[in-house]
């Protein structure tokens, strides 16, 4: 999946919960837009992880430089 901004992949990922909910969506394409989803799901979760992990090392930094001075 090519990346994109975290926030437009929530963004479609509720519409298609959305279409699904609403029983807007035909059977035959019910199968892709699940698909669809469940790419969604890891590509944000793998975002959210790879974000923390940045945030953590940024964290770590920053404790060993106070505890430097």
């Amino acid at each position: 999946m090519k990346e994109i901004p975290y926030s437009k992949a929530v963004q479609e990922l509720e519409s298609i919960i959305q279409e699904i909910e609403n029983d807007e969506t035909e059977l035959d394409q019910m199968m892709e837009k699940v698909k669809r989803a469940a790419e969604l799901i890891r590509y944000c979760r793998n975002k959210l992880l790879r974000t923390e992990d940045e945030v953590n090392s940024v964290l770590t930094e920053l404790k060993e430089l106070s505890e430097e001075e």
